[in-house]
């Protein structure tokens, strides 16, 4: 399936792509579009649009693109749960709410830089995602 975004990905824009191929649609393909040419776009190649103002895969009540999707395809892995708190106070710059989350935009902010590409920044930064679900993973083991 193809999913659309708006382009120059931050943290929510890499972490919805992260938890699509990785619990959602392994197949996934996904196009970087200016905001303005997301419905357009979406419709012209059938595509699913995440993290966009409006879709039903973006931001309501406090919570971001990441909770949305994990809200509903029912996702329920407690380590993917804590994710979500990192990349929700990340994204929506509640940094005081989760101690990881600061440290985590400051390496979105660090790849965007480095790797203004979309792909190639997705490429780069789903080995940090996978690091950091490992990471919510022991979290969870231990404090539940």
């Amino acid at each position: 399936m193809k999913w659309i975004t708006r382009s120059h990905v931050h943290v929510d824009r890499v972490a919805c792509p992260w938890l699509i191929k990785r619990f959602v649609d392994s197949q996934a393909e996904f196009l970087f579009v200016p905001a303005g040419q997301i419905a357009e776009r979406a419709e012209k190649e059938g595509a699913i649009p995440f993290d966009a103002p409006g879709v039903e895969l973006g931001h309501k009540d406090g919570k971001c693109s990441f909770d949305a999707i994990i809200e509903k395809y029912a996702l329920k892995d407690k380590a993917l749960l804590r994710l979500a708190k990192i990349i929700n106070c990340a994204d929506t710059h509640r940094m005081d709410e989760d101690s990881i989350a600061a440290g985590f935009e400051a390496i979105a902010v660090g790849y965007s830089i480095r790797f203004p590409d979309d792909e190639e920044n997705l490429r780069r930064q789903f080995e940090v995602y996978d690091s950091l679900y490992a990471w919510c993973r022991l979290d969870v083991a231990k404090h539940g």
